[in-house]
Protein backbone atom coordinates (compact mmCIF):
# COMPACT_ATOMS: atom_id res chain seq x y z
CA UNK A 1 0.00 0.00 0.00
CA UNK A 2 1.35 3.41 -0.94
CA UNK A 3 1.78 6.32 1.43
CA UNK A 4 -1.28 8.47 2.02
CA UNK A 5 -1.00 11.72 0.11
CA UNK A 6 -1.35 14.97 2.04
CA UNK A 7 -4.49 16.97 1.42
CA UNK A 8 -4.06 19.49 -1.36
CA UNK A 9 -4.61 23.16 -0.57
CA UNK A 10 -7.86 24.42 -2.18
CA UNK A 11 -7.28 26.55 -5.26
CA UNK A 12 -9.01 29.60 -3.74
CA UNK A 13 -6.79 29.49 -0.66
CA UNK A 14 -3.64 29.02 -2.73
CA UNK A 15 -4.62 31.90 -4.99
CA UNK A 16 -5.13 34.25 -2.03
CA UNK A 17 -1.71 33.21 -0.76
CA UNK A 18 -0.22 34.22 -4.10
CA UNK A 19 -2.12 37.52 -4.08
CA UNK A 20 -0.87 38.26 -0.56
CA UNK A 21 2.70 37.77 -1.74
CA UNK A 22 2.10 39.79 -4.89
CA UNK A 23 0.54 42.74 -3.05
CA UNK A 24 3.49 42.83 -0.65
CA UNK A 25 5.99 42.69 -3.49
CA UNK A 26 4.25 45.20 -5.76
CA UNK A 27 3.58 47.54 -2.85
CA UNK A 28 7.16 47.54 -1.61
CA UNK A 29 9.14 47.08 -4.82
CA UNK A 30 6.88 48.69 -7.39
CA UNK A 31 5.24 47.11 -10.41
CA UNK A 32 8.21 47.36 -12.76
CA UNK A 33 10.82 46.15 -10.25
CA UNK A 34 8.75 43.25 -8.90
CA UNK A 35 9.53 39.86 -10.41
CA UNK A 36 7.43 36.74 -10.65
CA UNK A 37 10.33 34.80 -9.18
CA UNK A 38 10.30 36.71 -5.90
CA UNK A 39 6.49 36.63 -5.74
CA UNK A 40 6.52 32.85 -6.16
CA UNK A 41 9.27 32.47 -3.57
CA UNK A 42 7.41 34.64 -1.06
CA UNK A 43 4.21 32.66 -1.66
CA UNK A 44 6.07 29.38 -1.23
CA UNK A 45 5.11 28.06 -4.65
CA UNK A 46 6.79 27.53 -8.00
CA UNK A 47 6.77 30.24 -10.64
CA UNK A 48 4.98 27.97 -13.15
CA UNK A 49 2.17 27.55 -10.62
CA UNK A 50 1.75 31.34 -10.36
CA UNK A 51 1.45 31.51 -14.14
CA UNK A 52 -0.95 28.56 -14.15
CA UNK A 53 -3.27 30.33 -11.71
CA UNK A 54 -2.93 33.95 -12.87
CA UNK A 55 -1.55 33.72 -16.41
CA UNK A 56 0.79 36.74 -16.46
CA UNK A 57 2.33 39.50 -14.39
CA UNK A 58 -0.24 41.94 -15.77
CA UNK A 59 -3.19 39.75 -14.80
CA UNK A 60 -1.68 39.09 -11.39
CA UNK A 61 -1.33 42.84 -10.79
CA UNK A 62 -4.89 43.43 -12.00
CA UNK A 63 -6.17 40.76 -9.59
CA UNK A 64 -4.29 42.49 -6.75
CA UNK A 65 -5.83 45.86 -7.62
CA UNK A 66 -9.35 44.43 -7.74
CA UNK A 67 -9.00 42.60 -4.45
CA UNK A 68 -7.52 45.58 -2.60
CA UNK A 69 -10.04 48.01 -4.08
CA UNK A 70 -12.98 45.81 -3.10
CA UNK A 71 -11.66 45.43 0.44
CA UNK A 72 -11.17 49.17 0.86
CA UNK A 73 -14.64 50.12 -0.40
CA UNK A 74 -16.25 47.47 1.78
CA UNK A 75 -14.33 48.71 4.84
CA UNK A 76 -15.45 52.31 4.31
CA UNK A 77 -19.09 51.41 3.74
CA UNK A 78 -19.16 49.02 6.70
CA UNK A 79 -17.64 51.63 8.98
CA UNK A 80 -20.49 54.14 8.70
CA UNK A 81 -23.83 53.17 10.24
CA UNK A 82 -26.85 54.64 8.41
CA UNK A 83 -28.48 55.22 11.81
CA UNK A 84 -25.91 57.91 12.70
CA UNK A 85 -26.13 61.63 11.83
CA UNK A 86 -24.29 62.58 8.65
CA UNK A 87 -21.25 64.02 10.41
CA UNK A 88 -20.88 60.91 12.55
CA UNK A 89 -21.25 58.69 9.49
CA UNK A 90 -18.51 60.65 7.75
CA UNK A 91 -16.31 60.44 10.85
CA UNK A 92 -16.84 56.68 11.06
CA UNK A 93 -16.25 56.22 7.34
CA UNK A 94 -13.04 58.24 7.44
CA UNK A 95 -11.82 56.33 10.49
CA UNK A 96 -12.52 53.06 8.68
CA UNK A 97 -10.66 54.37 5.61
CA UNK A 98 -7.56 55.42 7.54
CA UNK A 99 -7.63 52.27 9.67
CA UNK A 100 -7.74 50.07 6.58
CA UNK A 101 -4.98 51.94 4.72
CA UNK A 102 -2.78 51.84 7.84
CA UNK A 103 -3.31 48.11 8.32
CA UNK A 104 -2.72 47.39 4.64
CA UNK A 105 0.04 49.81 3.57
CA UNK A 106 1.18 47.60 0.69
CA UNK A 107 -2.37 47.37 -0.64
CA UNK A 108 -2.75 51.14 -0.39
CA UNK A 109 0.58 51.62 -2.20
CA UNK A 110 -0.68 49.35 -4.98
CA UNK A 111 -3.87 51.40 -5.34
CA UNK A 112 -2.61 54.91 -4.68
CA UNK A 113 0.80 54.78 -6.34
CA UNK A 114 1.38 51.77 -8.59
CA UNK A 115 -1.96 51.25 -10.32
CA UNK A 116 -2.31 54.90 -11.29
CA UNK A 117 1.00 55.06 -13.14
CA UNK A 118 1.39 51.77 -15.01
CA UNK A 119 -1.29 51.65 -17.64
CA UNK A 120 -4.82 52.68 -18.47
CA UNK A 121 -6.35 49.29 -17.60
CA UNK A 122 -4.89 49.42 -14.10
CA UNK A 123 -5.80 53.07 -13.58
CA UNK A 124 -9.40 52.37 -14.69
CA UNK A 125 -9.85 49.90 -11.83
CA UNK A 126 -8.73 52.50 -9.29
CA UNK A 127 -10.95 55.12 -10.91
CA UNK A 128 -13.95 52.81 -10.47
CA UNK A 129 -13.07 52.23 -6.81
CA UNK A 130 -12.69 55.96 -6.23
CA UNK A 131 -16.04 56.60 -7.88
CA UNK A 132 -17.71 54.23 -5.39
CA UNK A 133 -16.19 56.11 -2.46
CA UNK A 134 -17.08 59.50 -3.97
CA UNK A 135 -20.68 58.36 -4.42
CA UNK A 136 -20.85 57.21 -0.81
CA UNK A 137 -19.41 60.46 0.59
CA UNK A 138 -21.64 62.53 -1.69
CA UNK A 139 -24.68 60.76 -0.25
CA UNK A 140 -23.58 61.66 3.29
CA UNK A 141 -22.90 65.31 2.56
CA UNK A 142 -26.01 65.68 0.43
CA UNK A 143 -28.20 64.20 3.16
CA UNK A 144 -26.86 66.76 5.61
CA UNK A 145 -27.27 69.62 3.12
CA UNK A 146 -30.86 68.66 2.32
CA UNK A 147 -31.67 68.49 6.02
CA UNK A 148 -30.02 71.83 6.74
CA UNK A 149 -31.69 73.59 3.82
CA UNK A 150 -34.98 71.78 4.22
CA UNK A 151 -34.83 70.99 0.53
CA UNK A 152 -35.26 67.25 -0.15
CA UNK A 153 -34.68 67.85 -3.87
CA UNK A 154 -31.32 69.60 -3.59
CA UNK A 155 -29.35 68.11 -6.55
CA UNK A 156 -26.21 66.09 -6.02
CA UNK A 157 -24.29 68.41 -8.31
CA UNK A 158 -24.44 71.03 -5.59
CA UNK A 159 -21.93 69.12 -3.46
CA UNK A 160 -19.99 67.23 -6.15
CA UNK A 161 -16.96 69.50 -6.02
CA UNK A 162 -16.87 69.44 -2.25
CA UNK A 163 -16.88 65.64 -2.24
CA UNK A 164 -14.04 65.44 -4.77
CA UNK A 165 -11.98 67.80 -2.62
CA UNK A 166 -12.69 65.78 0.52
CA UNK A 167 -11.83 62.42 -1.05
CA UNK A 168 -8.68 63.86 -2.59
CA UNK A 169 -7.63 65.21 0.80
CA UNK A 170 -8.26 61.81 2.41
CA UNK A 171 -6.07 60.09 -0.19
CA UNK A 172 -3.22 62.55 0.35
CA UNK A 173 -3.58 62.35 4.12
CA UNK A 174 -3.49 58.53 4.06
CA UNK A 175 -0.21 58.61 2.14
CA UNK A 176 1.19 61.10 4.65
CA UNK A 177 -0.07 59.14 7.68
CA UNK A 178 1.43 55.88 6.41
CA UNK A 179 4.83 57.52 6.00
CA UNK A 180 4.76 59.47 9.28
CA UNK A 181 5.53 57.43 12.41
CA UNK A 182 3.06 57.75 15.26
CA UNK A 183 0.05 59.03 13.29
CA UNK A 184 -3.03 56.95 14.12
CA UNK A 185 -6.16 56.44 12.04
CA UNK A 186 -8.15 58.38 14.63
CA UNK A 187 -5.73 61.32 14.45
CA UNK A 188 -5.86 61.36 10.65
CA UNK A 189 -9.68 61.26 10.74
CA UNK A 190 -9.84 64.08 13.29
CA UNK A 191 -7.47 66.18 11.19
CA UNK A 192 -9.67 65.86 8.13
CA UNK A 193 -12.92 66.37 10.03
CA UNK A 194 -11.60 69.54 11.65
CA UNK A 195 -10.31 70.72 8.30
CA UNK A 196 -13.44 69.94 6.32
CA UNK A 197 -16.57 69.49 8.40
CA UNK A 198 -16.42 72.81 10.25
CA UNK A 199 -16.42 74.57 6.90
CA UNK A 200 -19.17 72.35 5.55
CA UNK A 201 -21.21 73.09 8.66
CA UNK A 202 -20.96 76.84 8.06
CA UNK A 203 -21.87 76.35 4.42
CA UNK A 204 -24.94 74.32 5.26
CA UNK A 205 -25.99 76.86 7.87
CA UNK A 206 -25.97 79.59 5.24
CA UNK A 207 -22.59 81.09 6.13
CA UNK A 208 -20.43 80.26 3.08
CA UNK A 209 -17.07 81.94 2.58
CA UNK A 210 -17.14 84.60 -0.13
CA UNK A 211 -14.33 86.25 -2.08
CA UNK A 212 -13.39 89.87 -1.25
CA UNK A 213 -15.70 92.63 -2.43
CA UNK A 214 -14.91 93.94 -5.86
CA UNK A 215 -14.01 90.58 -7.39
CA UNK A 216 -16.16 89.16 -10.17
CA UNK A 217 -19.10 87.17 -8.78
CA UNK A 218 -19.17 83.44 -9.36
CA UNK A 219 -21.17 80.44 -8.20
CA UNK A 220 -19.69 80.93 -4.73
CA UNK A 221 -18.33 77.47 -4.03
CA UNK A 222 -16.49 74.84 -6.03
CA UNK A 223 -18.91 72.44 -7.62
CA UNK A 224 -21.78 74.91 -7.56
CA UNK A 225 -21.91 75.21 -3.80
CA UNK A 226 -24.80 74.62 -1.48
CA UNK A 227 -27.35 77.35 -2.08
CA UNK A 228 -27.73 79.74 0.81
CA UNK A 229 -30.93 81.60 -0.02
CA UNK A 230 -33.00 81.64 3.10
CA UNK A 231 -30.71 79.15 4.74
CA UNK A 232 -29.33 81.28 7.52
CA UNK A 233 -32.43 80.70 9.58
CA UNK A 234 -33.41 77.29 8.26
CA UNK A 235 -30.02 75.70 8.85
CA UNK A 236 -29.26 77.24 12.22
CA UNK A 237 -28.13 74.64 14.72
CA UNK A 238 -27.97 71.79 12.18
CA UNK A 239 -24.51 70.22 11.74
CA UNK A 240 -22.82 73.52 12.44
CA UNK A 241 -19.43 71.91 12.86
CA UNK A 242 -18.77 73.99 15.97
CA UNK A 243 -17.79 70.95 17.98
CA UNK A 244 -15.44 68.24 16.89
CA UNK A 245 -16.82 64.67 16.61
CA UNK A 246 -13.71 63.53 18.47
CA UNK A 247 -14.21 62.76 22.14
Amino acid sequence: MGAVKSKRMPRAVREQQMLDAAVQTFGQRGYMAASMDEIAELAGVSKPLVYLYLNSKEELFLACIRREAKALVEAVRAGASPALPADRQLWAGLTAFFTHTARHPDGWAVLHLQARTHGEVFAAEVTAMRADIVTFVTELILAAAREAHRDPHLPGGEVAGLTEALVGAAEALAAWANSTPGVTARQASATLMNFAWAGLGDLMAGRPWSPPEGEAPDSGVLGGGVRDSGAAGAGAGVHTGRTSPVR
